[in-house]
Protein backbone atom coordinates (compact mmCIF):
# COMPACT_ATOMS: atom_id res chain seq x y z
CA UNK A 1 0.00 0.00 0.00
CA UNK A 2 1.50 3.21 -1.05
CA UNK A 3 1.17 6.45 0.78
CA UNK A 4 1.34 9.77 -0.99
CA UNK A 5 2.29 13.01 0.78
CA UNK A 6 0.39 16.02 -0.43
CA UNK A 7 2.18 19.33 -0.04
CA UNK A 8 0.12 22.25 1.13
CA UNK A 9 0.94 25.37 -0.87
CA UNK A 10 2.41 28.16 1.19
CA UNK A 11 0.36 31.27 1.52
CA UNK A 12 2.10 34.59 2.12
CA UNK A 13 0.01 36.62 4.50
CA UNK A 14 0.87 40.29 4.38
CA UNK A 15 1.37 42.03 7.71
CA UNK A 16 -1.55 43.94 9.10
CA UNK A 17 -1.63 47.58 8.07
CA UNK A 18 0.11 49.91 10.51
CA UNK A 19 2.13 47.15 12.21
CA UNK A 20 5.95 47.00 12.00
CA UNK A 21 7.82 43.75 11.98
CA UNK A 22 10.72 43.39 14.39
CA UNK A 23 13.38 40.73 14.58
CA UNK A 24 13.30 40.92 18.39
CA UNK A 25 16.99 41.75 18.67
CA UNK A 26 16.84 45.54 18.82
CA UNK A 27 14.41 48.09 20.03
CA UNK A 28 14.59 51.80 19.40
CA UNK A 29 14.41 53.69 22.67
CA UNK A 30 12.49 56.96 22.86
CA UNK A 31 14.45 60.08 21.92
CA UNK A 32 14.09 61.51 25.44
CA UNK A 33 15.78 58.49 27.00
CA UNK A 34 18.56 58.57 24.44
CA UNK A 35 19.19 62.24 25.17
CA UNK A 36 19.18 61.70 28.93
CA UNK A 37 21.73 58.94 28.45
CA UNK A 38 24.20 61.60 27.30
CA UNK A 39 26.52 62.49 30.23
CA UNK A 40 26.17 66.26 29.75
CA UNK A 41 22.39 66.54 29.36
CA UNK A 42 21.49 65.98 33.01
CA UNK A 43 23.98 68.53 34.32
CA UNK A 44 22.87 71.03 31.66
CA UNK A 45 19.32 70.81 32.92
CA UNK A 46 20.60 71.13 36.48
CA UNK A 47 22.65 74.21 35.59
CA UNK A 48 19.62 75.83 33.96
CA UNK A 49 17.53 75.08 37.06
CA UNK A 50 20.15 76.60 39.38
CA UNK A 51 20.46 79.68 37.16
CA UNK A 52 16.69 80.22 37.06
CA UNK A 53 16.47 79.74 40.83
CA UNK A 54 19.05 82.42 41.57
CA UNK A 55 17.65 84.78 38.95
CA UNK A 56 14.54 84.94 41.14
CA UNK A 57 16.15 84.44 44.57
CA UNK A 58 19.01 86.91 43.99
CA UNK A 59 18.00 89.82 41.72
CA UNK A 60 21.61 91.18 41.51
CA UNK A 61 22.47 88.08 39.46
CA UNK A 62 20.55 89.63 36.56
CA UNK A 63 23.16 92.37 36.27
CA UNK A 64 25.84 91.88 33.59
CA UNK A 65 28.73 92.52 35.94
CA UNK A 66 27.39 89.94 38.39
CA UNK A 67 27.13 87.33 35.66
CA UNK A 68 30.67 88.16 34.55
CA UNK A 69 31.85 87.55 38.11
CA UNK A 70 29.98 84.24 38.22
CA UNK A 71 31.60 83.17 34.96
CA UNK A 72 34.99 84.15 36.33
CA UNK A 73 34.53 82.04 39.45
CA UNK A 74 33.33 79.17 37.28
CA UNK A 75 36.32 79.46 34.95
CA UNK A 76 38.92 79.14 37.73
CA UNK A 77 37.26 75.87 38.71
CA UNK A 78 36.42 74.77 35.18
CA UNK A 79 39.93 75.07 33.74
CA UNK A 80 41.15 72.49 36.25
CA UNK A 81 37.97 70.41 36.14
CA UNK A 82 38.56 69.66 32.43
CA UNK A 83 41.83 67.71 32.74
CA UNK A 84 40.56 66.17 35.97
CA UNK A 85 37.50 64.97 34.04
CA UNK A 86 39.65 63.48 31.26
CA UNK A 87 41.69 61.69 33.91
CA UNK A 88 38.50 60.33 35.50
CA UNK A 89 37.24 59.11 32.12
CA UNK A 90 40.60 57.34 31.91
CA UNK A 91 39.81 55.55 35.17
CA UNK A 92 41.92 57.58 37.63
CA UNK A 93 41.74 60.73 39.75
CA UNK A 94 44.26 63.11 41.29
CA UNK A 95 44.07 64.27 44.91
CA UNK A 96 47.14 66.48 44.52
CA UNK A 97 45.58 68.80 41.92
CA UNK A 98 44.70 71.55 44.40
CA UNK A 99 48.10 71.94 46.05
CA UNK A 100 49.83 71.42 42.68
CA UNK A 101 48.30 74.74 41.59
CA UNK A 102 50.03 76.49 44.49
CA UNK A 103 53.28 74.61 43.86
CA UNK A 104 53.32 75.95 40.31
CA UNK A 105 52.66 79.54 41.41
CA UNK A 106 55.26 79.37 44.20
CA UNK A 107 57.88 78.01 41.81
CA UNK A 108 57.39 80.79 39.29
CA UNK A 109 57.26 83.52 41.93
CA UNK A 110 60.25 82.53 44.05
CA UNK A 111 62.48 81.60 41.12
CA UNK A 112 61.83 84.95 39.44
CA UNK A 113 62.12 87.11 42.56
CA UNK A 114 64.91 85.42 44.48
CA UNK A 115 67.15 85.04 41.40
CA UNK A 116 66.11 88.41 39.93
CA UNK A 117 65.15 86.91 36.60
CA UNK A 118 62.54 87.71 33.99
CA UNK A 119 59.22 86.30 35.18
CA UNK A 120 58.90 84.26 31.97
CA UNK A 121 61.82 82.13 33.15
CA UNK A 122 59.87 81.33 36.29
CA UNK A 123 56.74 80.63 34.25
CA UNK A 124 58.55 78.13 32.00
CA UNK A 125 60.30 76.40 34.91
CA UNK A 126 56.97 76.19 36.74
CA UNK A 127 55.46 74.48 33.68
CA UNK A 128 58.26 71.92 33.66
CA UNK A 129 57.81 71.29 37.39
CA UNK A 130 54.04 70.84 37.00
CA UNK A 131 54.45 68.42 34.10
CA UNK A 132 57.09 66.52 36.09
CA UNK A 133 54.72 66.14 39.05
CA UNK A 134 52.03 64.77 36.74
CA UNK A 135 54.48 62.42 35.05
CA UNK A 136 55.67 61.17 38.43
CA UNK A 137 52.12 60.42 39.54
CA UNK A 138 51.38 58.55 36.32
CA UNK A 139 54.68 56.67 36.27
CA UNK A 140 54.34 55.54 39.90
CA UNK A 141 50.76 54.45 39.29
CA UNK A 142 51.67 52.38 36.24
CA UNK A 143 54.82 50.83 37.70
CA UNK A 144 53.41 49.87 41.10
CA UNK A 145 49.80 49.16 40.24
CA UNK A 146 48.72 51.08 43.32
CA UNK A 147 45.36 52.86 43.27
CA UNK A 148 45.53 56.48 42.18
CA UNK A 149 43.95 57.42 45.51
CA UNK A 150 47.05 56.27 47.40
CA UNK A 151 49.60 57.58 44.91
CA UNK A 152 48.13 61.06 44.67
CA UNK A 153 47.34 61.24 48.38
CA UNK A 154 51.05 60.79 49.00
CA UNK A 155 51.87 63.48 46.44
CA UNK A 156 49.29 65.77 48.04
CA UNK A 157 50.95 65.48 51.45
CA UNK A 158 54.44 65.92 49.99
CA UNK A 159 53.51 69.04 48.04
CA UNK A 160 51.61 70.53 50.94
CA UNK A 161 54.64 70.21 53.20
CA UNK A 162 57.11 71.34 50.55
CA UNK A 163 55.03 74.41 49.71
CA UNK A 164 55.07 75.61 53.31
CA UNK A 165 58.62 74.59 54.24
CA UNK A 166 60.44 75.92 51.18
CA UNK A 167 58.48 79.18 51.15
CA UNK A 168 59.40 79.87 54.78
CA UNK A 169 62.99 78.85 54.14
CA UNK A 170 63.42 81.07 51.07
CA UNK A 171 61.29 84.10 51.93
CA UNK A 172 61.14 83.91 55.73
CA UNK A 173 57.36 84.16 55.43
CA UNK A 174 54.34 82.04 54.46
CA UNK A 175 53.80 84.10 51.30
CA UNK A 176 55.98 85.03 48.35
CA UNK A 177 57.19 88.55 47.60
CA UNK A 178 55.40 90.93 45.23
CA UNK A 179 56.70 90.48 41.66
CA UNK A 180 54.55 93.13 39.96
CA UNK A 181 57.54 95.39 39.20
CA UNK A 182 59.68 92.70 37.58
CA UNK A 183 60.56 92.32 33.89
CA UNK A 184 57.98 90.42 31.88
CA UNK A 185 55.21 90.78 34.46
CA UNK A 186 52.94 92.94 32.31
CA UNK A 187 53.11 90.55 29.36
CA UNK A 188 52.47 87.48 31.52
CA UNK A 189 49.60 89.22 33.28
CA UNK A 190 48.02 90.02 29.92
CA UNK A 191 48.09 86.34 28.97
CA UNK A 192 46.98 84.80 32.26
CA UNK A 193 45.01 87.44 34.18
CA UNK A 194 43.90 90.30 31.94
CA UNK A 195 40.43 91.80 31.64
CA UNK A 196 38.54 92.94 28.53
CA UNK A 197 35.25 94.76 28.08
CA UNK A 198 32.13 93.40 26.38
CA UNK A 199 29.11 95.68 26.27
CA UNK A 200 30.41 97.75 29.15
CA UNK A 201 31.03 94.66 31.32
CA UNK A 202 34.54 93.63 32.39
CA UNK A 203 35.23 89.97 31.63
CA UNK A 204 38.29 88.01 32.78
CA UNK A 205 40.45 86.34 30.16
CA UNK A 206 40.15 83.04 32.05
CA UNK A 207 36.56 82.74 30.79
CA UNK A 208 37.84 82.70 27.20
CA UNK A 209 40.59 80.20 28.05
CA UNK A 210 38.06 78.00 29.87
CA UNK A 211 35.73 77.78 26.88
CA UNK A 212 38.63 77.31 24.45
CA UNK A 213 40.07 74.46 26.51
CA UNK A 214 36.60 72.88 26.73
CA UNK A 215 36.21 73.00 22.93
CA UNK A 216 39.67 71.49 22.47
CA UNK A 217 39.02 68.72 25.02
CA UNK A 218 35.70 67.89 23.35
CA UNK A 219 37.39 67.61 19.96
CA UNK A 220 40.11 65.39 21.40
CA UNK A 221 37.61 63.05 23.05
CA UNK A 222 35.27 62.72 20.09
CA UNK A 223 37.47 63.10 17.03
CA UNK A 224 40.93 61.74 17.79
CA UNK A 225 42.56 58.38 18.37
CA UNK A 226 43.83 59.64 21.72
CA UNK A 227 40.24 60.25 22.81
CA UNK A 228 39.41 56.63 21.99
CA UNK A 229 42.40 55.55 24.07
CA UNK A 230 41.10 57.53 27.05
CA UNK A 231 37.72 55.82 26.96
CA UNK A 232 39.36 52.43 26.36
CA UNK A 233 41.78 52.54 29.31
CA UNK A 234 39.01 53.85 31.55
CA UNK A 235 36.63 51.08 30.56
CA UNK A 236 39.05 48.16 30.83
CA UNK A 237 42.79 48.71 30.63
CA UNK A 238 43.59 45.03 30.11
CA UNK A 239 41.26 44.78 27.15
CA UNK A 240 42.60 48.07 25.84
CA UNK A 241 46.17 46.82 26.05
CA UNK A 242 45.15 43.60 24.26
CA UNK A 243 43.93 45.57 21.23
CA UNK A 244 47.06 47.72 21.04
CA UNK A 245 46.16 50.80 23.09
CA UNK A 246 49.30 52.32 24.72
CA UNK A 247 47.96 52.18 28.27
CA UNK A 248 51.15 53.42 29.96
CA UNK A 249 51.47 56.44 27.68
CA UNK A 250 47.77 57.30 28.02
CA UNK A 251 47.76 57.12 31.82
CA UNK A 252 50.94 59.16 32.27
CA UNK A 253 49.89 61.77 29.71
CA UNK A 254 46.53 62.24 31.44
CA UNK A 255 48.28 62.98 34.73
CA UNK A 256 50.53 65.40 32.87
CA UNK A 257 47.44 67.15 31.49
CA UNK A 258 46.33 67.69 35.08
CA UNK A 259 49.79 69.13 35.73
CA UNK A 260 49.33 71.50 32.80
CA UNK A 261 45.98 72.64 34.18
CA UNK A 262 47.54 73.20 37.61
CA UNK A 263 50.27 75.29 36.00
CA UNK A 264 47.80 77.45 34.09
CA UNK A 265 45.57 78.13 37.10
CA UNK A 266 48.65 78.74 39.25
CA UNK A 267 49.91 81.35 36.79
CA UNK A 268 46.53 83.03 36.83
CA UNK A 269 46.57 83.27 40.61
CA UNK A 270 50.12 84.59 40.66
CA UNK A 271 49.57 87.30 38.06
CA UNK A 272 46.18 88.27 39.49
CA UNK A 273 47.38 88.87 43.06
CA UNK A 274 51.16 89.34 42.49
CA UNK A 275 51.91 87.06 45.45
CA UNK A 276 50.99 83.55 46.61
CA UNK A 277 50.03 82.15 50.01
CA UNK A 278 51.86 78.85 50.46
CA UNK A 279 49.12 77.18 52.52
CA UNK A 280 46.35 77.57 49.94
CA UNK A 281 44.99 74.93 47.59
CA UNK A 282 44.03 72.34 50.21
CA UNK A 283 40.52 71.10 49.51
CA UNK A 284 40.34 72.45 45.96
CA UNK A 285 41.05 69.03 44.51
CA UNK A 286 37.68 67.87 45.87
CA UNK A 287 35.98 70.81 44.14
CA UNK A 288 37.57 69.85 40.82
CA UNK A 289 36.59 66.19 41.20
CA UNK A 290 33.07 67.13 42.28
CA UNK A 291 32.65 69.41 39.24
CA UNK A 292 33.66 66.50 37.00
CA UNK A 293 31.30 64.09 38.78
CA UNK A 294 28.42 66.56 38.62
CA UNK A 295 29.32 66.94 34.95
CA UNK A 296 28.56 63.27 34.33
CA UNK A 297 31.96 61.56 34.72
CA UNK A 298 31.75 58.24 36.51
CA UNK A 299 34.21 57.44 39.29
CA UNK A 300 34.62 54.00 37.74
CA UNK A 301 35.96 55.50 34.50
CA UNK A 302 35.17 54.94 30.84
CA UNK A 303 32.25 57.36 30.70
CA UNK A 304 31.87 61.12 30.56
CA UNK A 305 32.42 64.19 28.43
CA UNK A 306 34.29 67.50 28.43
CA UNK A 307 31.15 69.61 28.11
CA UNK A 308 29.55 68.19 31.26
CA UNK A 309 32.26 69.53 33.61
CA UNK A 310 31.79 72.97 32.03
CA UNK A 311 28.21 73.00 33.29
CA UNK A 312 29.35 71.43 36.55
CA UNK A 313 31.84 74.23 37.13
CA UNK A 314 29.20 76.80 36.19
CA UNK A 315 26.88 75.36 38.83
CA UNK A 316 29.64 75.75 41.41
CA UNK A 317 30.28 79.35 40.43
CA UNK A 318 26.57 80.10 40.29
CA UNK A 319 25.93 78.73 43.78
CA UNK A 320 29.06 80.29 45.27
CA UNK A 321 28.24 83.79 44.05
CA UNK A 322 24.46 83.38 44.08
CA UNK A 323 24.45 82.82 47.83
CA UNK A 324 26.38 86.05 48.30
CA UNK A 325 24.12 88.04 45.96
CA UNK A 326 21.06 86.63 47.71
CA UNK A 327 22.41 87.90 51.06
CA UNK A 328 22.44 84.45 52.63
CA UNK A 329 24.98 83.07 55.06
CA UNK A 330 27.94 81.90 52.88
CA UNK A 331 28.45 78.99 55.27
CA UNK A 332 25.63 77.30 53.36
CA UNK A 333 27.85 77.05 50.27
CA UNK A 334 29.37 73.71 51.27
CA UNK A 335 25.93 72.33 52.11
CA UNK A 336 24.69 73.26 48.62
CA UNK A 337 27.74 71.60 47.08
CA UNK A 338 27.10 68.43 49.06
CA UNK A 339 23.49 68.31 47.91
CA UNK A 340 24.51 68.88 44.29
CA UNK A 341 27.18 66.19 44.49
CA UNK A 342 24.87 63.57 45.99
CA UNK A 343 22.19 64.45 43.47
CA UNK A 344 24.66 64.16 40.62
CA UNK A 345 25.87 60.75 41.79
CA UNK A 346 22.30 59.45 41.93
CA UNK A 347 21.50 60.91 38.51
CA UNK A 348 24.69 59.42 37.05
CA UNK A 349 23.73 56.03 38.45
CA UNK A 350 20.32 56.26 36.81
CA UNK A 351 21.83 57.46 33.55
CA UNK A 352 24.32 54.58 33.53
CA UNK A 353 21.52 52.07 33.99
CA UNK A 354 19.40 53.79 31.35
CA UNK A 355 22.27 53.79 28.86
CA UNK A 356 22.84 50.06 29.23
CA UNK A 357 19.17 49.08 29.23
CA UNK A 358 18.01 47.58 25.94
Amino acid sequence: MSMTQHAVPAVDTPPAPGRKQSDGRTRQRPLALRLLARPEVGVFLGAVAVLVFFLFAAPPVRDGSSMANILYQSSTIGIMALPVALLMIGGEFDLSAGVAVITSALTASMLSYQLTMNVWVGVIVALLVSLAIGAFNGWLLVKTGLPSFLVTLGTFLILQGVNLAITKLVTGNVATDDISDMDGFAQAQKLFASTFTVGGVNVKITVVWWLAFAALATWVLLRTKYGNWIFAVGGNKDSARAVGVPVTFTKISLFMLVGFGAWFVGMHQLFSFNTVQSGEGVGQELIYIAAAVIGGCLLTGGYGSAIGPVFGAFMFGMVQQGIVYAGWNPDWFKAFLGVMLLGAVLINLWVQRTATRR
